[in-house]
């Protein structure tokens, strides 16, 4: 189980009107008394609900709005 010191809550925002909600926790390569071992570990996806209640608990949350170009689309001529 991690503190809230170790852990941080993500939620991450499109202009399409898309929340999508992660967890990231710190790890270690070695100990935790190496400070220059830890890192954030892969983000993983959690529920709006978890979010929330984590948010209203006092842990560290991350608001983000992600503004992408939209995809482009590359025609090709049909092999007949």
């Amino acid at each position: 189980m991690h503190s809230k010191q170790t852990v941080k809550y993500i939620c991450e925002q499109y202009p399409s009107g898309n929340c999508y909600y992660f967890k990231q926790e710190m790890i270690t390569t070695e100990s935790w008394d190496d400070v220059s071992s830890l890192q954030w570990g892969r983000k993983r996806p959690i529920t709006q609900k978890t979010f929330e209640k984590r948010k209203q608990e006092g842990y560290r949350i991350i608001e983000t709005f992600i503004q992408q170009e939209p995809a482009v689309v590359l025609p090709f001529r049909k092999l007949t």
